[in-house]
């Protein structure tokens, strides 16, 4: 830990470890005495260098507003229904990529001095929040993602039952781990507000900046280099593209894990420090371990992963002994609690889904290969965006690593265990093909610190300034990458009010335990009233059936609604979105909607009953025997 070796300066030494100091900690070069150097009293190197300092700090303070203000001029006119497979990548104007190319340029100038004010170095990081994560927001009129429309519907269905929703089916895990949701539904009935739709739409910009705090906390733990820690928050930022900051249960307990690690981590620095307080007692003070156990248990109740990755991450750092006594009354905790609501809460779950769980521990190579998607028939930009992930991820992992063995004092911080801590995770399960993609978000908090480790110069070295603006392309082809991930699918995650207005129009007139048929999941609002209804997505089928709705799609939509009554009709939805999907994953052929829109026009028994532009309704009712 930083704080207990302080010997001259080598390559290898920890951040902190400083001849002169500041606040930080970070080295301070002694600056020649004036008169020193020349014997006129003055140093030809001071003015220069002096200029060049005001110049760099001055541009520094300019950046960032010019940043901010490129950035929302770049808003102005998106036309969103251009986007096609890269998503917003290919509708963002020239002007946004200014804004980011001069907002990490800005960054490296901000960190490249030592006496540049903590209120700055925050801006630079709320303003990379602000573009990524809030980008969408603003040019989207609806609520983004179509998980996200489903966690409301789940929210809404708790609300209307008080607490446990019957009939949930596939929604019934929801009843299972209910904590997000439920903490949603009080929050809604304390305020008065109809929906969480007002606000839900902001949860990814919100959800990062909560996460800035655990992230700063965690990484002042391990060093005083101010530098080092603002760089490491910088790569996180800029490299966690696999999107899980959504208005979701993950969202919610993944800032929860970040939080109780933050505080262990802060609680073995100051066990480390060479003067601890006397009156400290050894181990978690009370009221704060109390506090950490009730995270623990809001993490239990919220989300089946999340406490595997603390057990994971709790057991591992157990192995040190300098953490030991610290994180193994929080293992205690986890698992105790883990263990206890499996058993009872969620043991319906559990008991349905143990075989599953058995498989994947005797085949735990598929585990990570179901987290990369068979791109044989997507659209072409997919691919490129697949690889681009991929490249990402491989990178962070191979600098993480080099960071581990060139800095060799970062082996002492903890870190590396806690960036070990998700793999074990990846031969439990796969997670519905996202274990790889989950592990990657675990293991990133503390990579990222590996990774800026690596790349950004130890305090008194030489020329720091330089080899700080030299990280500059690293950290802009991060960004790059970034969006490819994070906006490479915004053709089928965003939404038209044509869409959402269809879905609500099948909701207000379909009776009780109608069937609603989409050839994907990519309708907004159509799961509202899930418990009264049957929802049938084709996509999704087993591929025999697949096969005959591509050969014959009449007869392949027949074969789910066939039956259908007056009392319980059946209603077939094709939207935009949808479309857009079948294009971009190649899940269904592409031409599939149009020849299904064809069959269904003159088909026996289907009425088309709405139709707006971006979406159809088709109502169908089996017809008498002739």
């Amino acid at each position: 830990m930083s704080g207990n070796h302080h010997r001259a300066h080598a390559s290898d030494d920890a951040p902190g470890a400083a001849r002169t100091g500041d606040a930080a900690g970070t080295s301070t070069p002694v600056e020649p005495a004036a008169g020193t150097g020349t014997g006129t009293g003055t140093d030809t190197r001071t003015a220069p260098r002096a200029r060049s300092d005001a110049l760099r700090k001055w541009a520094a303070r300019v950046v960032l507003p010019l940043s901010i203000a490129l950035w929302l001029l770049s808003l102005r006119s998106v036309p969103l229904d251009r986007m096609r497979d890269l998503g917003l990548l290919q509708v963002l104007p020239p002007l946004f990529w200014v804004a980011a190319g001069l907002l990490t340029l800005g960054f490296c100038l901000a960190l490249s001095d030592r006496r540049t004010h903590g209120a700055w170095l925050t801006g630079y990081v709320l303003t990379l929040i602000a573009l990524l994560h809030a980008t969408p927001t603003l040019l989207y009129p609806t609520l983004r993602y179509s998980w996200a429309w489903k966690h409301l519907a789940v929210i809404d269905a708790m609300i209307r039952h008080g607490g446990e929703v019957p009939n949930a089916e596939k929604f019934s895990v929801y009843n299972d781990w209910p904590g997000f949701f439920q903490l949603h539904a009080l929050f809604l009935r304390t305020t008065g507000l109809e929906s969480s739709v007002g606000y839900a739409a902001w949860t990814p910009p919100f959800a990062n900046l909560l996460l800035l705090a655990p992230l700063l906390l965690l990484y002042r733990s391990v060093t005083r280099d101010r530098r080092l820690v603002w760089g490491a928050v910088w790569i996180f930022y800029s490299c966690s593209w696999v999107g899980q900051d959504y208005f979701a249960p993950q969202s919610f307990a993944f800032l929860l894990f970040m939080t109780v690690v933050a505080l262990l981590f802060r609680q073995l620095r100051s066990s480390a420090l060479p003067r601890p307080d006397p009156r400290r007692r050894d181990g978690w003070p009370p009221g704060l371990f109390v506090a950490v156990v009730v995270i623990v248990a809001a993490i239990v109740v919220s989300h089946p992963l999340t406490p595997l990755m603390l057990i994971s991450a709790m057991a591992l750092l157990s192995l040190p002994r300098r953490s030991r006594r610290l994180a193994l009354p929080v293992l205690i905790a986890a698992v105790v609690l883990t263990a206890a609501w499996d058993a009872t809460v969620a043991r319906s779950y559990i008991s349905v889904n143990i075989s599953n769980l058995i498989d994947s521990l005797t085949q735990p190579d598929k585990n990570v290969s179901s987290g990369l998607a068979a791109l044989g028939n997507a659209a072409p930009g997919q691919i490129l965006l697949s690889w681009v992930d991929r490249g990402l991820s491989a990178a962070v992992a191979v600098l993480a690593l080099a960071g581990l063995l060139v800095r060799r004092w970062t082996r002492r911080t903890g870190l590396p265990l806690l960036a070990a801590a998700p793999l074990p995770l990846l031969a439990v399960n796969a997670y519905g093909g996202e274990m790889l993609f989950r592990a990657y978000l675990f293991a990133l908090p503390p990579a990222a610190f590996l990774v800026a480790a690596l790349v950004l110069p130890p305090p008194g070295g030489r020329r720091p300034v330089a080899r700080t603006l030299a990280v500059y392309p690293l950290l802009l082809a991060m960004f790059g990458a970034l969006v490819f991930g994070y906006y490479g699918k915004e053709a089928l995650n965003q939404y038209t009010l044509k869409e959402v207005a269809a879905a609500r129009y099948v909701i207000e007139h379909a009776p009780p335990g109608s069937t609603f048929v989409t050839l994907t999941e990519d309708v907004p609002d159509l799961d509202l009233d899930y418990e009264k209804h049957n929802r049938v997505q084709l996509a999704y089928q087993e591929t025999d059936e697949l096969r005959e709705l591509v050969r014959d799609p009449l007869e392949g939509v027949e074969g789910y609604v066939y039956g259908a009554t007056e009392e319980n009709p059946a209603y077939i939805v094709l939207s935009r979105a949808q479309d857009m999907n079948l294009y971009v994953t190649g899940a269904l052929p592409a031409d599939l909607p149009e020849r299904l829109q064809s069959v269904l026009s003159g088909a026996p028994g289907f009425t088309k009953v709405y139709d707006n532009g971006d979406a159809v309704v088709y109502r169908y009712v089996t017809p008498p025997p002739d």
